[in-house]
């Protein structure tokens, strides 16, 4: 039986007696067969707020928001088949399938936008502040990647043989410096709160998609695998759809929440770019990522809020100690994702190649992940019965391992073509507090294959 199923039964069989009606038994309960579903991933439809979805007054508003957003969804396509459901038209032979289609299509409409994103009209960021000062530098920067090609630590050139276009290996003091950054931000993370999981890197796509990315159609960033074994899944392309996972089909206490986790994984990412600021590994196929992940209670319609600015905070603490010069961003709402209520991005200056690159991100998803993925707490109604409500959940990138080691290479090199490590990190490098520049290339031989 499906691990999550055996956790939520033994929860619901152990809930007071006033719980245990057929009102309150979650979606992924009813009718349950377990020769239908016996050791398969099992994730009910989401439980979507059709009240607020399908009331004439919204509409407007939720028109506005997916306007802004450029994003998918006809909320009156929504409206018309909740009427003909309504109707109880006895010409209706199909109320199941209608059913499942009206969820289908409410499904399609992003999440509200906060109302401070709605009144930046334009398709910029908004910049809340600017932390630190750029470096001076008396010769003109280096790109990481020449830099580390110099210092013989970055190989991307004739990996066809291997992972082809967009992969890297990354060797010596670069690779030390990428397990310094993943201790350092784990270390710090740990500090505050937060609970380390080690987290699958293969998912089911319906625990990708409950998270808000798409896994169907050619454009979607999603790598399957062959499905062999009988199942359909991927790789994950970030933590956060694994820690989502994790709560998926639980029900909370109100005295547990927020819960913060931490997650240092692999994430894959079948995208590509043509953009020039974007070469090297800026843009790449599969990087190691610390991720940060809270779910929280909705008992004053703040807490998300609140728990999106402590992740900005600790972005903002992890890379200031550091010593990086960078930029907090309140995005537009033509870049929020479906799932975000409000997301905010730093970048950090990388002087090589004279930009601000985005190298975290922090997004508030209030409900949107939790009605799909079914994770719910339990809290007291203003008469004194027990209720359950969904819960919020927050993400934030902590380190983006390649993006880290540009902005760092880039801000601490030295005219000779050596890289100053910073303070916080050398006791991670074993005391190496600079990268020398006095590398003797490897010599490879490649071999050309004559077609016989």
């Amino acid at each position: 039986m499906n691990v999550f199923l055996k956790r939520y039964i033994l929860h619901f069989c152990h809930l007071p007696k006033c719980l245990q009606s057929s009102n309150i038994v979650p979606h992924c309960l009813r009718n349950y067969s377990t020769s239908s579903i016996d050791d398969k991933f099992y994730l009910a439809p989401p439980e979507l707020d059709l009240q607020y979805l399908c009331n004439p007054e919204n509409t407007k508003d939720i028109e506005h928001g997916i306007k802004c957003r450029k994003a998918a969804g006809n909320i009156r396509e929504v409206m018309a088949i909740k009427r003909r459901l309504d109707a109880k038209n006895k010409e209706e032979t199909d109320w199941t399938l209608l059913q499942k289609k009206l969820v289908s299509e409410a499904a399609k409409l992003p999440n509200r936008t906060h109302p401070k994103v709605l009144k930046n009209t334009s398709d910029q960021p908004v910049e809340v502040e600017t932390v630190g000062s750029a470096p001076i530098f008396h010769f003109k920067p280096k790109q990481f990647h020449k830099l580390a090609q110099k210092l013989d630590m970055l190989r991307m050139e004739n990996l066809g043989l291997v992972t082809g276009h967009r992969s890297y290996y990354l060797k010596k003091e670069l690779a030390q410096l990428e397990q310094a950054l993943l201790y350092f931000s784990v270390e710090r993370l740990l500090s505050k709160g937060f609970t380390l999981v080690s987290v699958p890197d293969i998912l089911h796509p319906s625990a990708i998609e409950a998270c808000g990315m798409d896994t169907k159609g050619k454009r979607n960033q999603v790598y399957h695998l062959e499905p062999t074994f009988g199942w359909d899944l991927c790789l994950s392309g970030t933590a956060e759809m694994a820690l989502g996972a994790f709560f998926a089909n639980k029900i909370l206490s109100l005295n547990d929440l927020p819960q913060k986790l931490a997650a240092m994984s692999r994430c894959f990412r079948a995208e590509t770019s043509t953009v020039q600021e974007e070469k090297g590994i800026f843009r790449v196929h599969q990087f190691t990522k610390v991720e940060m992940f809270g779910v929280t209670a909705n008992e004053t319609c703040i807490e998300s809020e609140q728990l999106l600015d402590e992740f900005t905070t600790i972005q903002r603490s992890l890379f200031q100690e550091i010593g990086l010069h960078f930029r907090l961003l309140d995005m537009p709402a033509s870049d929020l994702g479906a799932p975000a209520y409000r997301k905010f991005d730093i970048e950090a200056w990388m002087p090589g190649r004279g930009i601000y690159g985005e190298v975290s991100s922090a997004s508030n998803c209030t409900d949107y992940q939790s009605r799909r993925l079914h994770i719910k707490y339990e809290t007291q109604s203003t008469d004194g019965t027990t209720v359950l409500k969904h819960v919020h959940t927050v993400n934030g990138t902590a380190c983006a391992i390649p993006r880290m080691l540009i902005a760092i290479f880039e801000n601490f090199q030295t005219k000779d073509g050596d890289i100053r490590v910073p303070d916080p990190l050398v006791p991670y490098m074993k005391g190496l507090a600079l990268i020398k520049n006095h590398r003797t290339k490897d010599k490879i031989y490649w071999t050309n294959l004559k077609s016989v």
